[in-house]
């Protein structure tokens, strides 16, 4: 991992102030010298995420993740330490300073950002060839007009396995490049186009790079499934990436349309509706949804009218309540999908639809008594049951009182029961979150699900010694280098915090204090998580000498103890001098 300057790290910081950078994901609040809001990295209700103005950081009280404005943007993006750092001087106009092996990985990104260009231009242009005709004849049938086929770069990909492959060595592309690219290779290791004989669909990230392909496969007879996806590769994550965003995100109205397929966002674009978006065949993810959430305050879910459609729907809603994003849901009547409606019965009544698309709660009520026969004792008793339970996920008493109100009309029953069986489920739930919450931290204080430093459960008054030795330090820099002479990094238990450790010393040796944002690439967003956690829970305050020695004492002697025999296992000589241990003590 390349070492950058702490010069440039400091002044990237200051260019990227954390509340800045933050607030394009979640929405904040003043809290005195605080800034808080809802965690965008799990679900909460009640705000426990933590915004430093006065040292750039951050940190949930709710799942601990935490750290500088660059682990932000690692955890939140799933980027890699260089990745965050260029993301964020791009943001600012900062030049980043590159070298040896990074210098070597951003130009493979490059190359590969070029072979997709490239590949992109190579496939638009055989859409036109001769040899491209049912593809055309494809288009023509799904009514898209020329100007929505070059708009999108949509292309056809020749049904062999070379021509591509052809094509980019004629450029320049080598063979190893084409691979790095997402090509599948041979038996023998050559490339080859996995898309042969597919309408093909350029993927673009919101930067306008061609960052991957989706390809259709044009007849129901050929063999294969009816839509392939590039592979992951160091430009393009799948769980990650929105087809269609890069045009979404200009509408700036404030909604985003969310559905299944290419051409579902085609036909709307086509048809006006360009702020329609799709997933890439995938199912919807978290990282889709916080990235759809930096563009839109409302998100409607036009996905297929049939079975799997409304499956991913509910799914879609429970990941979007998450968010501080509102949600609607289009119910398109008769029809499969957005498509297939506009296509029969044209933008003017798509438009109606989308005015009417009902709230999620709406949805979600509805799908409750789809699921259940209101006409027998049984099925009405779950369904009050069920609603009951989507009641008590309301935190405005007044959308309770609306929402009661439709669901007991619905079964029969008064407002008021329906209400007090309501707020007896959240006194519930409140509970529930209490205890989860109470267990967390006594997992946390006993080491238990430790996953950063899973030794310290098996040494925990070491590890805990460690900790506040670190935290101490870090307060108390000046004391560093006597430190270091007292308490070796060796003589450290667990080997993070010896890690850790070592980190700390040498940016305080070099740099006359430390700063997390000194850690760079060298920790992983859990582990920087970790640490601003347990130096939050120790205290900034100023160390003396003999506060670091007493923990460097703790961690010496559970060290002592954890290498010593067991009674049993001691021979005499042993034994002997443990008893003379044992009474100089009482002495």
């Amino acid at each position: 991992m390349p070492k950058l300057s702490e010069n440039f790290i400091e002044e990237l910081r200051f260019r990227n102030p954390i509340t800045e950078v933050v607030s394009s994901y979640v929405q904040l609040k003043r809290a005195g010298r605080l800034m808080k809001g809802l965690c965008p990295f799990h679900s909460e209700k009640t705000p426990s995420f933590v915004v430093y103005e006065e040292n750039n950081s951050y940190y949930c009280f709710g799942c601990g993740a935490g750290g500088d404005v660059i682990t932000f943007v690692r955890a939140i993006d799933n980027l890699d330490y260089m990745d965050a750092v260029r993301m964020l001087a791009q943001r600012c106009g900062m030049q980043v300073p590159e070298d040896g092996a990074d210098k070597e990985t951003a130009r493979l990104r490059e190359r590969i950002l070029a072979i997709n260009r490239e590949t992109a231009r190579f496939y638009y242009s055989c859409l036109g060839s001769p040899e491209g005709s049912a593809a055309r004849r494809y288009v023509a049938g799904r009514k898209l007009s020329a100007e929505t086929v070059r708009h999108f770069g949509i292309g056809y990909a020749p049904d062999d396995f070379n021509s591509l492959v052809s094509h980019l060595s004629s450029k320049g592309f080598t063979e190893k490049e084409m691979l790095e690219a997402g090509m599948k290779p041979t038996k023998r290791g050559s490339p080859y186009d996995q898309f042969r004989g597919r309408l093909i669909f350029p993927i673009i990230d919101v930067r306008g790079n061609v960052i991957a392909f989706g390809g259709r496969k044009l007849s129901e007879d050929k063999p294969g499934p009816k839509y392939l996806n590039s592979s992951d590769t160091p430009v393009f994550k799948k769980s990650h990436g929105v087809f269609a965003l890069n045009f979404a995100k200009d509408v700036k109205n404030g909604t985003l349309i969310l559905c299944e397929g290419y051409m579902d966002v085609i036909a709307m674009h086509q048809a006006g509706f360009c702020n329609a978006v799709a997933t890439l065949g995938t199912a919807f993810t978290d990282e889709q949804a916080r990235l759809l959430s930096r563009y839109a305050e409302e998100i409607i879910l036009a996905f297929d009218a049939d079975g799997p459609g409304q499956k991913a729907i509910s799914r879609g809603i429970e990941i979007l309540k998450k968010l501080d994003v509102r949600i609607r849901v289009l119910s398109i009547p008769g029809s499969k999908d957005p498509d297939e409606y506009i296509r029969e019965n044209g933008a003017d009544r798509f438009k109606a639809l989308l005015d009417g698309a009902s709230t999620q709660t709406d949805f979600r009520l509805n799908a409750i008594k789809n699921r259940h026969d209101l006409q027998t004792s049984e099925g009405k008793v779950e369904y009050i049951r069920e609603c009951t339970l989507l009641l008590a996920e309301m935190s405005n008493a007044a959308e309770r009182e609306v929402y009661a109100s439709k669901a007991a009309e619905e079964a029969g029953v008064s407002r008021a029961a329906l209400l007090t069986e309501a707020e007896n489920a959240r006194k519930k739930l409140g509970s529930a979150r209490k205890k989860k919450e109470a267990a967390r931290s006594a997992s946390v204080l006993s080491g238990f699900g430790d996953t950063v430093n899973p030794e310290k459960k098996l040494n925990l008054r070491a590890a805990n010694a460690e900790e506040a030795l670190i935290a101490a330090l870090v307060a108390t820099p000046e004391l560093a280098e006597e430190a270091a002479e007292y308490m070796p990094p060796e003589e450290f238990v667990t080997s993070f915090d010896r890690r850790l450790y070592e980190a700390v010393i040498d940016g305080i040796k070099t740099y006359g204090h430390f700063d997390i944002g000194m850690l760079g690439g060298d920790f992983s967003p859990a582990e920087i998580g970790k640490i601003q956690g347990f130096t939050l829970q120790n205290g900034r305050r100023a160390a003396g000498i003999d506060e670091i020695r007493e923990y460097a004492d703790i961690i010496r002697e559970q060290k002592r103890r954890a290498g010593m025999p067991s009674v049993s296992e001691m021979d005499d000589e042993d034994f002997g001098k443990l008893i003379e241990e044992i009474a100089r003590k009482k002495k």
